[in-house]
C-alpha cells in the first residue's frame, strides 16, 4: 500500500507540469550514449510516449556521429575533424546520409512504434524542410549550415499525431547536389525556433554545465553562460552546445535544457519534475 501511495504522489507532484507544458511542443536532441545503450534506448523510447500521450508534442532530432566514423572505418574511408566539425567529402556525405536517414532515424522510429506511438522519420530533404549552404566549403567540404526551414512538413506530422524523427541533413537548391551535414545541435536549435518550440533538451554524456569546481549549475542565463566562456569555465564540446542553447532563446525558445542523457528517464526527470536533473539555461 505505502508503495502504491508513493506512485500516487509522484504522478501528482509531475501534473503541474503536465497541465503546464501540454500541447506545447518541446524539440530534444537525442545523442551520445543514450542513443547507443541498448537500455537507454527503450528507456528513451518510454518517455517520449509518456510525454506524447500526456499531450506534449515532443519533435527529436538525432545525431550519429559515433556510428558514422565506425561505419566510414569499416569502409576505409578516412574522416577528418577541424575545431570539432567533420570535414565532409561527397563520399563521406553519401555514408552520413546512409547512417542518419536510414539506420539511426529507422531506429528510433521504430523504437516509439513499438512502444505505441506512431512516429514518422524524415531528413531534412524532405519535402523542403531544411535548406542549407556551405560552412565553409574548401575546409569543410558538404558539411553546412541551415539558410531556410519549412515547417509545414513537421507540423502537419504533429497535427496528424505522430512524433517527427529528424535526420540534420539538408538539401540544396542545386540540382543533383548531395545535400549538407548539419550539426544536430544547432538544427535542433534552428527547429526549435522555426516550430515556435516552447522548450528545447539536449541530451549529452556529462551531467550538464560545470562550474570550475566540477560541479553542476542548475540555473543559468545568457548573460552567465558568456561569461562562463570567456573565462574558460565552458570549454570544448560544450561550447556548441551552449552557443545552441542561446540561439534557441533568443529566437523565442522559453527555456533550453542540458541533460545527462546517461541517467535513467532523464527527460522525465527534468520536465515533469521541480528540481530537474540537469542545466536551465533561459533569457
Amino acid at each position: 500500500m505505502r508503495d502504491n501511495i508513493q506512485v500516487v504522489k509522484t504522478l501528482l507532484d509531475a501534473l503541474p507540469y503536465i497541465k503546464r507544458f501540454s500541447n506545447e511542443k518541446i524539440v530534444i536532441k537525442y545523442g551520445g550514449s543514450a542513443q547507443t545503450s541498448s537500455a537507454l534506448k527503450e528507456q528513451f523510447a518510454q518517455d517520449i510516449v509518456l510525454l506524447h500521450l500526456v499531450g506534449m508534442k515532443p519533435i527529436i532530432v538525432h545525431g550519429g556521429g559515433k556510428s558514422i566514423t565506425t561505419l566510414l572505418a569499416d569502409l576505409g574511408v578516412d574522416t577528418t575533424f577541424i575545431e570539432g566539425q567533420r570535414v565532409t567529402t561527397k563520399e563521406v556525405m553519401r555514408v552520413v546520409e546512409m547512417v542518419l536517414s536510414g539506420e539511426i532515424n529507422k531506429e528510433i522510429v521504430s523504437l516509439l512504434d513499438n512502444h505505441g506511438t506512431k512516429a514518422i522519420g524524415i531528413s531534412g530533404k524532405d519535402g523542403g524542410f531544411l535548406k542549407g549552404m556551405p560552412k565553409d566549403f574548401e575546409t569543410y567540404g558538404y558539411t553546412g549550415t541551415i539558410e531556410h526551414i519549412n515547417p509545414e512538413i513537421v507540423n502537419n506530422i504533429i497535427e496528424d499525431g505522430a512524433v517527427p524523427v529528424i535526420a540534420p541533413i539538408a538539401g540544396s537548391s542545386t540540382m543533383g547536389h548531395p545535400g549538407f551535414n548539419i550539426n544536430a545541435d544547432l538544427a535542433a536549435s534552428k527547429i526549435a525556433v522555426a516550430l515556435e518550440s516552447r522548450k528545447i533538451l539536449f541530451l549529452t554524456d556529462t551531467p550538464g554545465v560545470l562550474d570550475s569546481k566540477m560541479e553542476l549549475i542548475h540555473n543559468l542565463s545568457i548573460e552567465k553562460t558568456q561569461a562562463l566562456k570567456a573565462d574558460g569555465t565552458i570549454q570544448g564540446g560544450m561550447v556548441p552546445k551552449v552557443d545552441a542553447c542561446i540561439e534557441a532563446l533568443r529566437g523565442g525558445v522559453k527555456k533550453a535544457h542540458i541533460i545527462d542523457g546517461r541517467v535513467e528517464h532523464s527527460l522525465l526527470l527534468e520536465i515533469l519534475t521541480s528540481s530537474g536533473i540537469g542545466t536551465c539555461i533561459e533569457l
